[in-house]
């Protein structure tokens, strides 16, 4: 995927961007999406994302999909407390 649609774009989602300092020679950093920063649909040069590790670029590859949800862990860790009680 392009990275070009934010709706292909979610946290925990692992991309390759551009950040803006490497936008002539197009060097791409790879990392985890933490924010999305982009709010319209689509974006002619790629979704603008803030990395896990706070880096900021654009994204031009999307390398894998976001991790299942994580709602089913939380209830379990909610029961477990309830059981201690």
């Amino acid at each position: 995927m392009s990275g070009q649609q934010r709706k292909d774009v979610r946290p925990g989602v692992r991309v390759e961007i551009v950040l803006k300092k490497d936008q002539r020679s197009g060097k791409r950093t790879v990392g985890v999406v933490k924010d999305i920063l982009t709010s319209s649909a689509f974006h002619s040069r790629g979704i603008k994302v803030r990395l896990e590790d706070g880096q900021i670029g654009r994204v031009q590859a999307i390398l894998s999909e976001a991790p299942p949800d994580t709602r089913e862990e939380q209830t379990h860790g909610t029961q477990e407390s309830g059981d201690g009680a």
